[in-house]
Parts: C-alpha cells; sequence; structure tokens
C-alpha cells in the first residue's frame, strides 16, 4: 500500500526555490519554519481526530478520506500565488499525513496474517523512508523546470490519488466490521488470508477481543476523557505510555526531521551554494536513511528493540558532537572581507551593517551572514576576500553577472563535504534504531483494547515534538549558530539515552500477555533491579509458558 505520510519532506528542496520567488520568505526566517512547520500542525490535529474516523469510518474510507485531504492540499500549494497559500496547502496536507500516520500500520495489522503481521508493519517504515528518498529524486527531477517549486509540490498529489484508486479494490479491516456486528462480511475477509482452518480459531480470537474491549468500555465509560482517565488509571498502560512516548518524543528530540526538512539548507551551511549540488547531496542521506531502515528490519529481532535504541542514540550523540566541531571549524575559517571589494557593487548594494562597524576589518564571511547579509565570493578563488552585500535579490543578480558566487546560507568552506559525511554518519546511526524501533515498540507495548489509544497518544507526542523542533530550527542557528544548535541536539540525545535506559524494557520475543505482565511487575534497569526483581522477571515468563 502507497504510503503519502512522507511525501511533505518534499518541501525541503521546494523551499530554496520558494526563497528565490518570494523575496519576503527569504528574509524572514520565521516564514520559512512556518511553511515547513505548519504540514506538522496539521498532522497534530489529524492524528487527534485519526481515531474517532477510524471507529465511525472504518479503516478503509478513513484512508481514503485522507488521500482527498492530501491530494487538494497538494494543488492548492502548487497554484499558490503568495506564500499565505502555501501555508494553507501545508495545514491541509499536514491533516491528511496525520490521519494516514495512524491508520495505515493499523490498518495493515488488522489485514494481516498473524504470522507476518510483524514484517510487514515494519516494512510500513521502509516504505516511508523510500518515500522521501523518492521525493529528493522528484526535487532534483525538476530543478529545471520552469515553475520549478510548484512542479515539487503539486506532483506529490499523484502517489495520494494511486493509493485512493488502489484503496478501493481493497478490503475493509475484518476486526472493524466485527466491531460493527458484520461477522458474516469479517469472515469472508479473513477466509482471503488465513487458510480455511485457521479461519474459525481466528473468529474466535477475534470474539474474546471484541467483547474484551466492550466490558472495558462498559466499566469505564463512552467519553474520551472517561477512556483517558480508565487508561491512566491502569499500570500496564500507564507504564507504556511512559515508555511509549519517550521513544517517540526522543526519536524528534535528536532532531532527524530538521535534517529532512531542511537537509538542502544545511548542506548550504557546509558552504555549498548550489541548489541543485545541495538537493542532490541530500539525495545521498536521504538513500542512507532507507538503507538504515533495511539494516533495522534485519537486526530489530535479533539483538532486540532496547538495545538497538541505546545503540542507536550513541552513534547520534558521537556524530551530533563532531559535526558541532566541524560548524565550528568551518565558521573560523571562514573567507575574509574586502572593504574595497564591497564598496565596488555601490552603497545601496553594500552590506550597512558591515560599513558602519567600527571593527569591520576583522570580519569573516560569517559574520556576514550573521547580520542576515550575503558574501559575494571572489571571482578567482572562493576563500580569497569577498565582498558583504545586502542580500536582495538585485544585489544577487549583479553579483552572479561577474561570474562569483553568491552564498547566503553559509560560506565557501574546505571541511565542508566532511559536514555532508558525517551527516551521512548520523542519518546511519539513526535509522536502524531510535528512526524505526519507536513505532514497533508502540505497537506491541499496549494491552489490546488499549493499543489504538495508546499508540494514538504517543502518535500525537510525536507530532507536537516534530513541530518545536521544526519550527525552531532555523530561528536556532540564528541565535546559536550551526554548530551550537547541533550541540544542543547533541545534549537532547544523551538524556534521550538515559530517559530510554530506565523506562523502556526489552519486548523482543515476547508474546503480548508476556509484554503485559513484564508491565504488570514493573521494569527496572540495571543496577536499579534486584534479585527479587530478577526473580519476577523468570515468574513471568513461566506463567505464560
Amino acid at each position: 500500500m502507497p504510503n503519502i505520510s512522507l511525501l511533505p519532506c518534499v518541501i525541503s528542496g521546494a523551499l530554496l526555490y520558494i526563497r528565490d520567488d518570494f523575496e519576503q520568505v527569504d528574509k524572514k526566517t520565521w516564514l520559512q519554519e512556518t511553511i515547513v512547520s505548519m504540514a506538522v500542525a496539521g498532522a497534530i490535529f489529524g492524528a487527534a481526530f485519526g481515531g474517532y474516523m477510524n471507529d465511525k469510518m472504518g479503516r478503509k474510507k478513513t484512508i481514503m478520506m485522507a488521500d482527498v485531504v492530501f491530494t487538494l492540499g497538494a494543488l492548492v500549494m502548487a497554484a499558490a500565488p503568495f506564500p499565505w497559500v502555501i501555508i494553507i496547502g501545508r495545514v491541509l496536507v499536514g491533516l491528511g499525513v496525520g490521519v494516514a500516520s495512524m491508520t495505515a500500520p493499523l490498518y495493515i495489522s488488522e489485514v494481516s496474517p498473524a504470522k507476518i503481521r510483524g514484517a510487514l508493519v515494519s516494512t510500513n517504515g521502509l516504505l516511508i523512508t523510500g518515500g522521501q528518498f523518492l521525493s529528493y529524486l522528484v526535487n532534483l527531477a525538476f530543478t529545471k523546470a520552469p515553475g520549478t517549486w510548484r512542479w515539487m509540490l503539486g506532483v506529490a498529489a499523484i502517489p495520494a490519488i494511486v493509493q485512493f484508486i488502489l484503496m478501493l479494490s481493497l478490503p475493509e479491516s475484518p476486526r472493524w466490521l466485527y466491531r460493527q456486528s458484520k461477522q458474516e462480511e469479517a469472515k469472508v475477509i479473513l477466509s482471503k488470508i488465513y487458510r480455511p482452518e485457521e479461519v474459525d480459531d481466528e473468529m474466535k480470537a477475534m470474539h474474546e477481543s471484541v467483547e474484551a474491549e466492550k466490558a472495558e468500555e462498559g466499566s469505564i465509560g463512552q467519553t474520551l476523557g472517561q477512556k483517558l482517565k480508565g487508561a491512566w488509571s491502569n499500570d500496564v498502560v500507564r507504564r507504556g505510555l511512559y515508555a511509549g512516548i519517550t521513544v517517540q518524543v526522543v526519536q524528534q528530540f535528536v532532531g532527524i526531521n530538521t535534517v529532512m526538512y531542511y537537509s538542502p539548507t544545511i548542506v548550504q551551511f557546509a558552504g555549498i551554494a548550489s541548489n541543485s549540488t545541495a538537493l542532490a547531496l541530500s539525495l545521498v542521506t536521504s538513500g542512507l536513511n532507507a538503507f538504515g531502515t533495511i539494516l533495522s528490519m534485519i537486526l530489530i529481532d535479533r539483538f532486540g528493540r532496547r538495545k538497538l535504541m541505546l545503540v542507536s542514540l550513541v552513534g547520534i550523540f558521537v556524530s551530533l558532537v563532531i559535526l558541532s566541531a566541524t560548524f565550528n571549524q568551518a565558521a573560523h575559517h571562514a573567507p575574509p572581507l574586502s572593504y574595497k571589494d564591497s564598496l565596488s557593487f555601490g552603497g545601496n548594494s553594500t552590506c550597512k551593517a558591515y560599513t558602519s562597524a567600527p571593527n569591520f576589518s576583522s570580519w569573516n564571511c560569517m559574520q556576514c551572514l550573521h547580520e542576515e547579509c550575503a558574501f559575494c565570493a571572489n571571482s578567482e578563488n572562493e576563500f580569497l576576500p569577498g565582498a558583504c552585500l545586502a542580500a536582495e535579490k538585485n544585489v544577487r543578480g549583479m553579483c552572479r553577472a561577474d561570474n562569483r558566487v553568491w552564498f547566503s546560507q553559509g560560506c565557501p568552506s574546505r571541511i565542508g563535504i566532511l559536514a555532508v559525511i558525517i551527516l551521512g554518519f548520523y542519518i546511519i546511526a539513526y535509522a536502524p534504531g531510535i528512526g524505526t524501533v519507536p513505532w514497533v515498540l508502540n505497537s506491541e507495548i499496549y494491552p489490546l483494547r488499549f493499543r489504538g489509544l495508546g499508540g494514538g497518544i504517543a502518535a500525537v507526542f510525536n507530532w507536537c515534538a516534530n513541530l518545536i523542533v521544526s519550527e525552531s530550527f532555523l530561528s536556532m542557528i540564528k541565535a546559536l549558530g550551526t554548530s551550537g544548535t547541533f550541540l544542543l541536539f547533541a545534549g537532547f540525545s544523551l538524556i534521550g539515552l538515559v530517559a530510554i535506559y530506565l523506562l523502556v524494557p526489552e519486548t523482543k520475543g515476547l508474546q503480548f500477555e508476556e509484554v503485559e505482565k513484564l508491565l504488570q511487575k514493573g521494569f527496572r534497569p540495571f543496577p536499579f533491579n534486584s534479585k527479587k526483581d530478577v526473580s519476577k522477571g523468570k515468574e513471568v515468563m513461566e506463567d505464560v509458558a
């Protein structure tokens, strides 16, 4: 089943060209952040209401509705005459993404044979990262086309349209049908998924599960507030939420979606000015993300969820520290400025902050960019003194008319490519562990009757954390510098490492009943566990066996 939930990453490349077409977007960091993050804001509401839609409309119709909303948003963005129209389109796209992000895994799990259910849910992660890779290919394909960014954003409607058409031929979730007292329809669908001798067993298990859910709902009440209160008062669910929410928030606060949304911009921070070159290099990071997801599918049942996330976070921390140091060195070795060269473009074209500074002779390219000006590189060698100019569209044209390179995001750097290589190591550390495991963990750590509610709560926290990070990234770059921002993410990854070590148990190889008993007893990692806790853990396994 096609997955639309990561196609908004097309914005990462489109943003480079939106800045070229709309001068106010190029000048206003908050407007760039808003264009990117409004899809995330829409996804929060989509995820929050997705559960209600699933219960009322069914999984199939909910996915199809998400496709319609997503397609509408993509077309609105492609036709946008002003930046605020792009923002409206981003919100619509986000609503579709939010609904799809929680419904697609649920639908896949409920229509899959039990023996391959885990593998198919994990494959969903590969399709998502594959979609990211495809989005960068789309960006690269339209770099020379008229209306560049409009094609990049508009073509994202095609997968949603294809998914809508394909969904017409797919069945509804048999579990949802059973809940709607449509047992015969559910049995017909199960007979297409399971062997004849297994259908009755599945129907019996479904009957017991649904009846247990109905009994639980009857004791707690039907309102959302009562359901939340009942879930929080349940020790198993509460401890599951501690773990589930922790891994989802940590996944975002290591900075991954700033890398995916802004990767071409980050490459330009490293001193690579060309839009098309930046897009090509960001394509490499997206490909590594897809490769890392394949590694996760191979390793997750061999090494375990908990260990894979902890090792992943160690790699992320090391990568971010080195990346921060690399950007710091690049900033300190930025090309110097030439006062004479700057004035040669005319007084109105020169950066006012530079010409009026009492210590202008000590300025370099990085200080010029920090004042929201731009660096016009020396025509003979990018690393020789260049001009500090006003970041205006007409001035950029004057610079390029002399066959000089215009730098507005980062400065020429001999070690810029090193930053891109380290960014690749960061992706490889991220994707197999903290990139994939949180979604798998949240599909198995809650009791069956609370799995939808628990997964939905964790998904909302994921999208909220995503919004906070993506909305603040460019502002943090401006306030802390690129080096300081990545060092901050390194600090978050270290905090996340500690939180996961303390709160998240290992669920590798455990049946759902075993996970529930493990959480009922309570999880305590070394050195906080005792011999008594260890013996209790053994008793849990023996009880289930």
